[in-house]
């Protein structure tokens, strides 16, 4: 496992994180099988774990205060995320920060995020939505100053919304976050053009998030598949996103080298980019983990592989089902 330096934290994080939202409340995730999957992601080299506190209503957190547990002699990164105070994934122009993350909220969810994760000071802590005007009020900045003085938190960090990588460069400009989460992968090439040259300008470490494009990624999706009722991924396919994502997948396979997968395609496009710090892709299963593990082993992309796939970059406008 190769690691990378997270940003002007200096931590060494294994390029490969661990995204824990599935084993959270996805249909399908049994705890045993998760949390198998999590000792062997650690057994493997990686050393950084993305959860929050809305992944199950804390379950996902407790999982990984548990590994943390286990495994007291090894340095395990942990990020977690406080969840909006409305509820409004993802963030709607024009509400306040007060609606959304007031100071007293945050504080309660961070105490909260520190019980079930069974720790003193919490690595990174996420805001899990952003809106770039919440900085003009200050409260958040005094709010992240105080928590990091206390040691509630050591770094803290913003997750943004889905397709608006533009919607964080104020942010990291404003020297206030640590560490940015965005969607970035071979469809979402947004954010190379603002907000990574921001990050790099100011030191502030990437979290690179839905690798696989929620699943159209790894290739086996079709526009016939389909989810249990009331999982997630069951109202963002809906069938015209469902068809478009299949139909750009499928235009990928003729560059996908022998003796490679889609998946890991994708993966190693994301890794060849040295602005990203880390990249989280979710792992229920042990096959994931060591499919994804293989990934960082086997190097970047070639230039001219890069060159054909910057072709592929999806622009795509955030619409009411693109929670």
């Amino acid at each position: 496992m190769r690691h990378r330096r997270f940003g002007r934290i200096g931590w060494q994080v294994s390029e490969i994180g661990y995204g824990m939202w599935g084993m959270g409340g996805w249909t399908g995730s049994e705890d045993r099988e998760s949390f198998a999957s999590l000792e062997l992601a650690l057994s493997r080299g990686v050393n950084f774990f993305d959860t929050a506190q809305a992944y199950g209503d804390g379950h996902s957190e407790q999982l990984l205060g548990m590994l943390d547990a286990r495994h007291t002699a090894e340095r395990i990164y942990g990020a977690t995320k406080v969840p909006p105070k409305n509820r409004q994934w993802p963030s709607r122009r024009g509400v306040p920060l007060r609606e959304v993350f007031p100071r007293s909220y945050v504080r309660q969810y961070v105490d909260i995020s520190r019980g079930n994760l069974g720790v003193d000071t919490i690595d990174l802590l996420q805001l899990h939505v952003w809106e770039d005007d919440w900085l003009a009020s200050g409260e958040l900045q005094q709010t992240v100053s105080e928590l990091k003085r206390e040691g509630s938190i050591r770094a803290f960090g913003i997750s943004l919304n889905r397709w608006e990588p533009w919607n964080g460069v104020k942010a990291v400009e404003s020297g206030l976050v640590d560490a940015v989460q965005v969607i970035y992968n071979i469809f979402d090439q947004a954010p190379e053009d603002e907000l990574f040259p921001a990050c790099r300008k100011n030191g502030v470490a990437v979290i690179a998030r839905v690798p696989f494009d929620e699943g159209s990624l790894t290739g086996s999706l079709t526009i016939h598949t389909t989810w249990p009722e009331g999982d997630w991924r069951a109202t963002y396919f809906v069938p015209e996103n469902l068809e478009a994502s299949v139909a750009h997948a499928e235009a990928l396979r003729p560059l996908i080298p022998a003796g490679c997968t889609m998946a890991d395609l994708a993966l190693r496009f994301i890794l060849s980019n040295p602005d990203v710090s880390t990249v989280i892709p979710g792992m229920r299963k042990t096959v994931n983990v060591e499919a994804n593990v293989a990934a960082s082993a086997a190097g970047p992309l070639p230039p001219e592989l890069i060159a054909q796939l910057r072709r592929h970059r999806w622009d795509r406008t955030p619409t009411e089902w693109s929670q």
